[in-house]
């Protein structure tokens, strides 16, 4: 299968490229910039130039391919509402050159959307319509395109890692070195699901290579890892103490952080491996900060 994929460069996108090319696809990868071009090259990857907000890029991608992984996000939190609307954006534009077609596409949501109630474990068969987060558009856009006969499907993330990157707990670790302390709120029991990289990669190819119009998959291996464990965790790698905060202290530490921090984003992902045969074998998110690389 020739497959089109956004964020081809990103930390998720790298990944899959080559777990793509290694099962017999070939990879478009959209890229915006000449250093992005070559690293893509190198993997073995096709080229394609554009951005995530650029439609007739999307849409000439699209049109090349027989699948489509929409992997590409915006994580500039202080744009939040502004890039979820932009992937939105770029999800409909896919879209729209898929009518009449099967040609699969697998777009990236979160896990926190399978929560039917705030803090409990969330599923894959759920979608919390009044979800609070401004993402919750795009699975919102997913569904309107099901409806109109697209091939596409959902894998929602949680916390994905590697010793190098480990999704929302990378900006926990930053925080720790320039404040020169590792916190967490309260009791620090509160809970983050989360998966390997390498897992999440199979994930994604088994979701193209296996459509099913309107599915939810869930990237979870560990439901829930306490946030005390992974501010340890992270205090023992990094030589740093570890204090627990009051909300207050809590708020002024993480600023836009504490919005997650004082959550539990747990999930399940026993449909996903039952429906897709998935069975994540890497390491769990301690280990991997355990191991995590020198100046990351």
């Amino acid at each position: 299968m020739r497959v089109f994929l956004t964020g081809a460069n990103g930390f998720i996108g790298t990944r899959l490229v080559t777990e793509l090319i290694a099962a017999g696809h070939q990879v478009l990868g959209l890229t915006r910039s000449e250093p992005g071009a070559q690293r893509l090259l190198a993997a073995g990857a096709e080229i394609h130039r554009g951005t995530i907000d650029d439609s007739a890029a999307l849409q000439a991608g699209a049109n090349s391919c027989d699948g489509i992984i929409h992997t590409a996000f915006d994580h500039d939190f202080s744009r939040y509402v502004e890039n979820c609307t932009m992937d939105s954006r770029a999800i409909l534009t896919i879209g729209s050159v898929l009518r009449g077609t099967k040609r699969p596409f697998v777009v990236t949501s979160t896990t926190l959307f399978g929560e039917e109630t705030p803090g409990v474990l969330a599923d894959e068969d759920v979608f919390n319509l009044d979800h609070p987060n401004p993402r919750a558009v795009s699975e919102r856009v997913v569904a309107g395109l099901v409806a109109d006969g697209i091939n596409v499907s959902l894998v929602r993330l949680s916390q994905i890692h590697d010793t190098h990157r480990q999704g929302l707990v990378t900006f926990l670790v930053d925080l720790a070195r320039r404040t020169g302390r590792v916190a967490y709120l309260g009791s620090g029991t509160n809970r983050w699901s989360a998966a390997a990289l390498g897992d999440t990669a199979r994930l994604y190819r088994l979701a193209l290579e296996n459509p099913t119009a309107g599915a939810r998959y869930h990237a979870t291996a560990e439901e829930g890892v306490t946030l005390r464990s992974i501010a340890e965790t992270i205090g023992e790698r990094l030589d740093l103490p570890v204090v627990s905060l009051s909300e207050s202290e809590a708020r002024d530490h993480f600023g836009w952080l504490y919005g997650f921090i004082a959550k539990d984003m747990i999930a399940s992902s026993e449909k996903t491996c039952k429906r897709l045969g998935w069975c994540p074998t890497g390491r769990s998110l301690l280990e991997s900060l355990k191991s995590m690389a020198e100046g990351k």
